[in-house]
């Protein structure tokens, strides 16, 4: 049952002590299943991430075996040197990415994260938030 603070806030008392192992269990079932779906989520949350930077080290693997390629090959100074800056420039360009792509990953995270707790974790047994 709620009680109102002087604020006009709402206060959820907790459960009642006298449920019966029947009701105990059922709350306790809903729990878990709460629990369950929350670790889901936030686990599929971060297998995506996983797989886009696994994405990742194979292209840059792949740029840095083209560029070694380009290196060796090259004939003259001024050759080795534009692979040097066509290398130079595009790391740059990678690195940028990376940072955008980990502050999207971690900008993914912290929401899953915030829904869960605010939705998963702080509920009642019947669904509703505390």
């Amino acid at each position: 049952m709620a009680q109102k603070q002087p604020g006009g806030e709402r206060l959820e008392m907790p459960l009642p002590l006298n449920l019966t192992p029947a009701e105990l269990a059922e709350t306790g079932k809903k729990r878990m299943e709460q629990f369950l779906r929350a670790q889901s989520e936030f686990l599929e949350t971060l297998q995506q991430a996983n797989r886009q930077w696994l994405d990742r080290i194979q292209t840059e693997t792949a740029f840095v075996s083209e560029f070694s390629s380009k290196l060796s090959t090259a004939r003259s100074l001024p050759e080795a040197m534009t692979a040097c800056q066509d290398y130079t420039r595009r790391w740059f360009e990678m690195m940028a990415e990376d940072g955008e792509h980990l502050l999207a990953d971690s900008k993914a995270l912290m929401e899953t994260g915030t829904r869960l707790i605010s939705n998963g974790w702080a509920t009642k047994p019947d669904g509703t938030s505390k």
